[in-house]
């Protein structure tokens, strides 16, 4: 009987459930979408229960679907939207609050005030990370300050943090394991990557009792067995990485150097740099990108805060499409922006600006701008963010990108990949399946299992559906990139990076 590995793909607004079988082909997908939370202005929120609910939904009718049950997987991966903060309760398994989103930013004050007393340095030499109200620690620390009884019931050892990850894995084993992987855990902004564990400095600064975070564990192995009563037979976790990361795995990114993008909610680039961190002087983060075994692979990330969600505006703000697929078609009915801009800063601007107050705008409007010109701009602005950040890794580095492999929603939209391509001056290779995410997982556990031998049989799987060579004149490239940056520079609101 022919054995499968089932990829839970926890995502922000939906959850998933992919089969993949050993030529790494899908064969069996369900997804739920799942309520967002805005309390107040600038904040973000999930109810776990309803995360584990949709997971657990899609689990079951994934795999009958298919018509196969617990005894058929030979293990489970599991991807997540990372920095996600979820803290409950070590005895019952209840949490004590609703999950503060990786998008919120109620702590970015608090952030300012850790910079202003000098934090960054320490804290970036020690994570990699830039302080930021993404991480996940100012949110866990803003849990145990204003929910009754929080911090009393931290020191006492009665509650556990998890990212979205250590979530799931607690609710397929009955709230009996408590881990994360490097990964994750890299993400929180107390890990060591380069000591590879929790920091005393970070804890005590933050005031977080070490008794509440998860064992930390390579991203490939076995982490756990299922208890759940979804499946009838015990079933290894045995591949967990957070969804950039398992991104990265999943496009066979395994050569220092290779850089992927992927265009989701958010855009995320990572590029691999090989066994040892590369702390950037360029403001990205430096972070984990998997561990197999006792190697340790290290990555440096650019995070872009609205991508694709900038198409979601267009069609629930702006009103001007009515379904995300039509964006391509309304922004190719006009052959340029007429030099219009729109800088998506909708929820601030992450790398390299870092400016978390800054606001979205659309400049170079004039009498004769329509919907489509500001659809077009749109998408180029996603493509210039990705632009800023390739360009920052170069620094870095100190040499060029080969190409840039791409994934997620908006990789399929032919128009912004071309533009994508004129803008960097090189090929981008978008894969025959994009659910690279979902497939990274899935890689990292069957490697664990021996369901896949080894990465060289992983890699010749990984195809090419169409490369995107760069067409544009370079003059007028030039010229838009200048009418980007200037555009750019209105929005922020840091002297330090004007």
């Amino acid at each position: 009987m022919e054995k499968y590995i089932l990829s839970l793909d926890q995502g922000t607004s939906s959850s998933r459930a992919i089969v993949f079988d050993q030529a790494g082909n899908i064969r069996s997908t369900a997804q739920h979408e799942f309520p967002q939370i805005f309390p107040k202005s600038g904040w973000v929120e999930h109810d776990p229960h309803q995360i584990w609910g949709s997971q657990a939904a899609v689990i079951a009718e994934a795999i009958s679907k298919i018509g196969v049950n617990g005894h058929d997987i030979a293990a489970i991966g599991i991807t997540n939207q990372r920095e996600t903060t979820i803290v409950w309760n070590v005895d019952t398994g209840e949490p004590i609050y609703n999950a503060i989103v990786w998008q919120d930013r109620r702590t970015s004050e608090y952030c300012d005030r850790l910079r202003a007393e000098g934090h960054s340095k320490m804290i970036q030499e020690k994570t990699g990370l830039i302080i930021d109200a993404y991480f996940s620690t100012t949110k866990i620390k803003w849990i145990l300050d204003n929910v009754h009884g929080a911090r009393k019931l931290a020191e006492m050892g009665k509650l556990r943090f998890g990212t979205v990850d250590s979530w799931l894995i607690s609710c397929l084993t009955r709230n009996k394991v408590h881990v994360t992987d490097v990964t994750n855990a890299s993400r929180t902004m107390l890990f060591n990557i380069h000591e590879m564990k929790w920091d005393k400095d970070l804890l005590h600064l933050f005031g977080i009792p070490e008794s509440m975070m998860p064992e930390v564990k390579p991203s490939s192995g076995v982490m756990a067995y299922t208890t759940t009563t979804i499946f009838a037979h015990e079933i290894p976790i045995a591949g967990v990485a957070g969804d950039q990361q398992a991104a990265l795995f999943g496009q066979m990114c395994v050569q220092p150097g290779a850089v992927k993008n992927t265009y989701g909610t958010g855009c995320f680039l990572l590029m691999n740099t090989g066994d040892k961190p590369i702390i950037s002087k360029n403001r990205l983060l430096s972070t984990i990108a998997w561990q197999i075994g006792d190697k340790v692979t290290y990555a440096l990330e650019g995070s872009i805060f609205v991508g694709g969600s900038v198409v979601q505006w267009l069609r629930d703000g702006l009103c001007c499409i009515h379904s995300s697929s039509e964006v391509e078609k309304l922004a190719e009915s006009v052959p340029d922006t007429e030099e219009v801009y729109f800088v998506p800063a909708l929820t601030g601007l992450g790398a390299p600006y870092w400016d978390q107050y800054a606001r979205g705008s659309i400049s170079g409007i004039s009498r004769g701008t329509t919907a489509a010109h500001i659809a077009r701009a749109a998408l180029e602005g996603i493509a210039y963010q990705t632009y800023d950040i390739v360009k920052a890794m170069e620094r870095d580095c100190g040499l060029p990108i080969a190409n840039l492999k791409v994934d997620g929603g908006a990789s399929r939209n032919n128009l912004l990949m071309q533009f994508q391509s004129d803008i960097l001056d090189t090929e981008v290779l978008r894969p025959e399946i994009t659910e690279t995410t979902a497939l990274g997982a899935a890689y990292l556990a069957g490697l664990a299992v021996g369901y896949w031998k080894d990465i060289d049989e992983i890699n010749a799987q990984w195809k090419v559906e169409r490369t995107f060579n760069p067409t544009a004149d370079k003059t007028k490239v030039r010229h838009a990139i200048a009418g980007w940056h200037d555009a750019v520079r209105r929005v922020l609101t840091k002297d330090d990076v004007k």
